[in-house]
């Protein structure tokens, strides 16, 4: 169905081509998964396969990329619409109609299909996604996971061979990412759809994948059997890396079959206990103080009267299922937010009444549309913009850039970057500045797990200078490395807050594959076991996972008086 034959892809000014060489090939009806560290590539091979790139993107093509033996050469990108749908980071950022019946009829109305086959396509998609209920409904009151299952249909309606998806599930709670996955399964096993899919959180995905295209960042490209690429791949889900730290084999994918191997392992492990969590709050006053927190938009309650305490030295993750009120509780705590009730003190101050240049100094918030707040033309600009609004050294921001993403090119426009390198272009503006209390929102959309790993120990270098920072996110993995304490919202109300092993181990949903591979047993994560089995001469030392690469960072820049120049982010 695809075919790629010698293909390199070069950017003007790049001082390196995008990728080199490639050969690949995907069969029709496959669920294809395509992973890869950060700024790898991964964007380019996918808007090659609908023409994008180059004939959108700029840049050269050489070689050739046939799909269904159609060469993107000489066919511009509209071409390829009835044969091939795509599907962005930001379903909603796709939209161009306002209800969900008119946005799966659009794609159709410009291909000029007949009324009475767009009205027969529109219901069959309805019901294949499961989403006839939402018919009538506005795109914008639709949950995260309503609105990819949407923008996917949007582009199943004009009937494509393949289906292109970039990071469908990075914006979703667990359980509305096992429905879009669910979905998307369908389609490949009932319809004969070849799906692409390009996913940083492979565990929620590997196990689904017939095929693996690993982008390893020397702008080559590596395809197989999942099982067979991930032996020996740089990156890997928990599942894996535990497989490897066992030598199970075969390599489990899913946590079934990790768990049909695990019972010697955890009968090792039965007699040890993970390390401590950190000790309560006790008599230590809080940075934050919030009570009696409401935030109403209209007739709906996002936040219904909430009290919260957030303690130095902690790493609080708020989770919940997507349209729980993390948000709207974040931009409430921070002060730019509505908020219709309740109190937020810091030191003494309510950051909502506070002049924005003192706010700016007792809460830090990083939006999950996070690219909002770049305006400058280059990267390197943008860092020095930020050192000088947070009156550091020169150069800060950057090196808290490079510990978090390595490598991203200074000379390019924050627009022109990959999702993952924006983001953490974004952090390291707000996180240069190191206020007090940190509320990040989504901050590991578009990360790999290396970046995330470097990511853990800027968060907790904050934490343990004393500050406190609180993460809503729905990346399971990254709590269980990170946090603290877990806070549920449901409904905008409380529902569970506690220690971070207390609360996920028993959770379905929230749960990360080691708890679930190894309970009943309170294990989180693979460092955790591989430092537990460590004295344990059963244990092959070649199984052990590989060290991260990346060199140690440098401390986090301290704290600083807040900003008073302009322009403001």
């Amino acid at each position: 169905m695809i075919r790629f034959h010698d293909v390199t892809i070069s950017y003007a000014d790049a001082p390196a081509p995008a990728l080199c060489n490639v050969e690949l090939a995907i069969p029709e009806g496959e669920l294809c998964l395509v992973v890869g560290r950060t700024g790898a590539g991964k964007s380019t091979l996918l808007g090659a396969i609908n023409g994008l790139v180059p004939h959108f993107t700029g840049g050269t093509l050489r070689g050739r990329v046939l799909v269904d033996g159609v060469d993107t050469r000489t066919q511009p990108p509209r071409e390829f619409a009835h044969l091939v749908g795509v599907v962005g980071q930001d379903p909603l950022a796709g939209f161009v109609t306002d209800t969900v019946e008119e946005e799966l009829a659009y794609g159709m109305e410009q291909l000029a299909i007949p009324s009475a086959v767009m009205r027969k396509r529109v219901e069959e998609t309805l019901d294949l996604l499961g989403i006839a209920e939402l018919r009538h409904r506005p795109l914008r009151t639709l949950s995260g996971g309503q609105q990819q299952r949407v923008a996917i249909g949007s582009v199943l309606t004009a009937h494509p061979r393949v289906l292109v998806l970039d990071e469908p599930t990075s914006a979703l709670d667990p359980t509305a990412a096992e429905d879009v996955l669910a979905a998307i399964t369908r389609l490949v096993h009932d319809l004969g759809i070849t799906a692409i899919v390009a996913e940083h959180r492979m565990e929620r995905v590997v196990q689904y994948a017939d095929r693996l295209v690993h982008l390893p960042g020397d702008r080559t490209v590596r395809s197989g059997p999942p099982a067979e690429i991930l032996a020996t791949c740089d990156i890997a889900p928990p599942v894996v890396e535990l497989g490897r730290l066992a030598g199970w084999s075969p390599l489990p994918l899913s946590v079934r079959d990790a768990r049909r191997q695990a019972p010697p392992l955890r009968a090792r492990l039965a007699d040890r206990m993970p390390p401590a969590a950190p000790a309560g709050a006790g008599s230590a006053e809080p940075l934050l103080s919030a009570r009696r927190i409401i935030v109403r938009y209209g007739d709906v309650i996002a936040v219904r009267g909430l009290d919260l305490d957030l303690f130095p030295g902690r790493v609080t993750a708020l989770m919940g299922r997507n349209g729980s009120g993390k948000s709207s509780l974040l931009w409430a705590l921070q002060g730019s937010g509505p908020r219709q009730g309740g109190t937020v003190d810091v030191a003494g101050e309510d950051p909502g009444k506070a002049a924005p240049h003192r706010a700016r100094g007792l809460v830090g918030l990083v939006p999950q549309s996070s690219g909002d707040l770049l305006y400058l033309e280059t990267v390197d600009a943008e860092c020095a913009q930020a050192d000088r609004e947070s009156a550091v050294a020169p150069g800060s921001c950057r090196a808290l850039l490079d510990r978090i993403a390595p490598g991203v090119d200074g000379a390019l426009h924050p627009r022109d970057v990959s999702e993952g390198q924006r983001l953490a272009l974004v952090l390291a503006i707000q996180l240069v500045a190191a206020p007090r209390v940190v509320l990040l929102d989504e901050p590991t959309r578009g990360l790999d797990y290396h970046a995330k790993r470097r990511f853990v120990r800027v968060v907790r270098e904050l934490a343990d200078a004393g500050g406190t920072v609180v993460l809503a996110t729905h990346d399971v993995e990254f709590v269980a490395q990170v946090a603290d304490r877990v806070v549920v919202l449901a409904d905008g109300d409380l529902v569970a807050d506690g220690p971070t092993p207390d609360v996920v181990v028993s959770s379905p949903a929230f749960a990360p594959q080691v708890a679930k591979i190894l309970a009943p047993l309170p294990w989180l994560t693979v460092t955790d076991v591989a430092a537990a089995l460590r004295p344990d001469p059963a244990l092959r030392p070649e199984s052990a996972p590989r060290p991260d690469p990346a060199p140690d960072p440098d401390r986090t820049p301290a704290s600083n008086p807040a900003r008073d120049q302009e322009p403001t982010r």
